[in-house]
């Protein structure tokens, strides 16, 4: 495996193993407060830890709704958010086999421990001690953090990565390695495969684990940010025919059309609701729908557009509100299904490495997702471009 070069130049394990490493990190005080680029204190990983110098740090629509603190779980401060990275292993702790020194690898919030009941079971990528979980802020080990000031106060973690840091501890069942196959070099794709801890896999994954998305095939897309750009992109790369756009920003149009999108309906401009329109041009509903904007109405839109019989509506977004699910039990009848899914239905530590082959093989394209890349120290510029919905994935680097 090729690494890319100057990637590890600052990295050398024999002057840092085993100790305390100071560095930059950007620390949530509270919400919606910007993020404090500041010098922490990085420990050694514990038995069956991980720590991971990170190369690309890039922000999902979940690191800015935990920023915002629209979550109470996520109310703990101070605190170092992001999940999306790509890394080098500066060292692991005792246990850990299946990776070293100098391996490149992506952290993973949704991780596979192998051993339990769940990750045995083919059915579910849930792991039952290292499965996605909001409310975890400390390492399973000993109940503690990794992360503290300079003055030696903890800093606490964010789902089960913590990825806003020049270097990081995480649970070694949520990092994965990963390789190129045979004599290829990884150089000209480390960067990209920042992505695949989080959006594509999460969006590709549904199109391809969850729905199973056929080809010619019939799909909607609704909320067109990375997630739902990445559902198209995986729909695409399926063979769909169709692949509707939903979204209130036109300007999402242009983006979407190089990752598949035929068609694209803004819900501003029609006068009839979005699901009657969506089966007058599919012959009365799509096979798939997929609702990627945490929107409880625009759920029950994604629902109404599957064709009655067998269209299937996959669950993405993020639904923070206690509201329940706007879904009358007998409108199951109709023979419509909902599934939600996580991490696009990856186990990650098993299924995600033949992914990133894939990936790096040009089956899905990567590039488009990108949309900006600025030093780590402008954080808080790549959450106001997020915001104001002029970015896809800025990436962050060291």
């Amino acid at each position: 495996m090729a690494v890319a070069e100057g990637a590890n130049e600052n990295l050398n394990p024999n002057e840092t193993k085993g100790k305390i490493i100071t560095c930059k990190a950007a620390v949530a005080y509270g919400p919606g407060k910007p993020l404090v680029v500041e010098h922490v204190l990085v420990d050694p990983p514990q038995k069956m830890e991980v720590r991971i110098k990170i190369l690309y740090t890039s922000i999902c629509h979940t690191d800015l709704s935990a920023w915002q603190g629209k979550n109470e779980a996520q109310h703990a401060y101070p605190r170092i958010l992001g999940h999306e990275a790509s890394g080098i292993v500066e060292s692991v702790g005792e246990g850990v086999c299946d990776m070293k020194e100098g391996d490149f690898v992506v952290p993973i919030f949704n991780g596979e421990c192998g051993d339990c009941g769940y990750c045995k079971c083919e059915q579910t990528n849930k792991c039952e001690r290292f499965g996605v979980d909001g409310m975890k802020k400390v390492m399973v080990n000993d109940g503690a953090t990794r992360f503290s000031t300079v003055d030696g106060k903890p800093i606490y973690h964010f789902l089960n990565t913590s990825t806003f840091t020049e270097y990081t501890v995480v649970d070694s069942a949520c990092v994965v390695k990963i390789h190129f196959d045979g004599d290829g070099d990884l150089n000209p794709y480390i960067k990209k495969l920042t992505l695949l801890s989080c959006g594509v896999s999460t969006g590709v994954g549904a199109a391809w684990n969850i729905a199973n998305v056929h080809s010619a095939s019939t799909v909607a897309v609704f909320g067109l940010g990375a997630v739902g750009l990445a559902v198209a992109e995986g729909a695409r790369a399926r063979g769909a025919s169709k692949i509707i756009g939903v979204d209130i920003n036109p300007d999402k149009f242009i983006k979407g059309r190089a990752m598949g999108i035929t068609d694209f309906i803004n819900p501003v401009d029609e006068e009839k609701p979005v699901y009657e329109r969506i089966r007058e041009i599919t012959d009365g509903g799509v096979h798939y729908s997929f609702e990627c904007a945490g929107n409880l109405n625009v759920l029950r839109d994604a629902f109404l557009s599957a064709h009655e019989g067998w269209g299937l509506t996959v669950l993405l977004g993020i639904h923070p509100s206690p509201e329940m699910l706007p879904i009358h039990p007998m409108e199951l009848f109709t023979g419509r299904r909902i599934v939600g899914s996580v991490f696009g239905g990856f186990k990650g530590k098993t299924q995600l490495p033949h992914f990133a082959q894939k990936c790096m093989h040009g089956v899905v394209k990567l590039d488009d997702f990108i949309t900006h890349e600025l030093p780590f120290e402008e954080i808080n510029k790549a959450f106001d471009l997020l915001v104001a919905g002029k970015s896809l994935r800025s990436l962050l680097h060291f």
